[in-house]
């Protein structure tokens, strides 16, 4: 895990939760997610608590399972923006089919989309080898 990743057991004081949820929502428009996908990425289970999530992003309680999945996000961003010059590209990819032996034709939102925060550890750590 890298220095910048947080851990279960970071405390997190809410105000940084919220700018990290502002951040990974503008990151997943960008990115051109469906609700489905912004649901499964951040976590959460019902389109009641994800229309809390866009309608107060500020104020919201942020799990620290949550938060652990936006500093997933976060270094998934960065990452790409570290391998891509093209901000396009950045957001592009995402999407993209892969070929690799791991997603064996998936894109990372195929494998990330899978609802276990460790989908979303997989996709950061494959980058950060890149």
């Amino acid at each position: 895990m890298s220095e910048s990743t947080f851990t279960a057991n970071s405390h997190i004081p809410q105000q940084q939760r919220h700018a990290a949820l502002l951040a990974v929502l503008n990151i997943l428009e960008k990115w051109g997610c469906t609700t489905e996908e912004q649901m499964a990425l951040l976590g959460v289970e019902t389109e009641a608590v994800f229309d809390d999530y866009l309608r107060d992003p500020v104020t919201i309680d942020i799990s620290l399972d949550t938060m652990e999945r936006l500093s997933y996000l976060l270094n998934i961003h960065a990452l790409l923006r570290t391998q891509f010059s093209d901000p396009a590209s950045v957001y592009r990819w995402v999407k993209k089919p892969n070929s690799a032996p791991f997603f064996d034709g998936r894109s990372a939102m195929d494998v990330m989309t899978q609802g276990k925060v460790a989908d979303l550890y997989e996709i950061m750590q494959r980058l950060s080898l890149d």
